[in-house]
């Protein structure tokens, strides 16, 4: 039996090599790019997701009418949602893609409406858009277990609580 060497096991642990662009439509001074890779990476280290050979993402954050413009065009719903994600799949070299965009006010009220730190939930909603991204999904109640158990373990980890979880 083969062992690993240190820098292998130590580059297994770091998951997929991850390619993050961050876009900034809406400021948000609690989000700097520096959080947002740390949140991406940290999901990307489950180990579910150790077939994926790289990752290429672009987070965008952005206003109201941004969120609501791309929720009508993309998904035909008239309202800004919390995150959209678009998966693009794996190109030949197998690294996967995806455009995630996280709606700040949406973001904001649905934290001060769930009683949850803002930064729990900004946590939590790029970690569910980094999932859609790699191809997860909650369209059917197998799948939503699936999908979020994936997410409460991977923010258990950075001692986020289960949110889905009802006080």
């Amino acid at each position: 039996m083969a062992s690993r060497t240190p820098r292998a096991a130590s580059a297994a642990a770091a998951g997929p090599a991850l390619s993050l662009a961050v876009q900034y439509g809406q400021e948000e001074a609690r989000l700097p790019r520096w959080r947002l890779r740390r949140w991406v990476t940290q999901a990307l280290r489950a180990p579910e997701l150790a077939h994926v050979a790289g990752v290429a993402l672009t987070l965008r954050l952005v206003g109201a009418a941004e969120g609501r413009r791309l929720n009508r065009d993309f998904r035909q719903r008239d309202y800004a949602t919390n995150v959209l994600t678009f998966e693009y799949g794996a190109d030949p070299e197998g690294v996967v893609g995806g455009d995630i965009v996280l709606c700040l006010p949406v973001l904001a009220s649905e934290a001060r409406a769930q009683k949850k730190p803002f930064l729990h939930h900004a946590a939590h909603l790029v970690v569910h858009g980094v999932l859609h991204s790699l191809g997860y999904d909650h369209l059917n109640d197998r799948d939503a277990r699936r999908m979020e158990a994936l997410e409460t373990r991977i923010l258990a980890e950075m001692a986020i609580p289960d949110p889905y979880r009802v006080s």
